[in-house]
């Protein structure tokens, strides 16, 4: 099981959207897609933000949406 659960991390995501705003990320496939974008990145190369002792770059990518180290912009941005 993935933990923060999609719902956690939608709420995380979406916590900078002002009242009357789309939300960014409106699916779990805008999650799923933004953290493998990610992980594919740590994979190539970038360093991770958050501690990775031990860790796979998924898991890694993950606990930084969740903290709010990555953010995720939406077309217009």
């Amino acid at each position: 099981m993935l933990h923060p659960s999609y719902t956690d991390l939608m709420a995380v995501v979406n916590s900078d959207v002002e009242e009357g705003e789309h939300p960014v990320v409106q699916s779990r496939y805008s999650i799923v897609m933004a953290a493998s974008k990610r992980a594919r990145q740590i994979i190539a190369g970038d360093e991770p933000l958050v501690n990775a002792l031990d860790k796979k770059p998924l898991s890694i990518a993950v606990e930084e949406l969740y903290s709010g180290k990555v953010k995720i912009v939406g077309d217009d941005e």
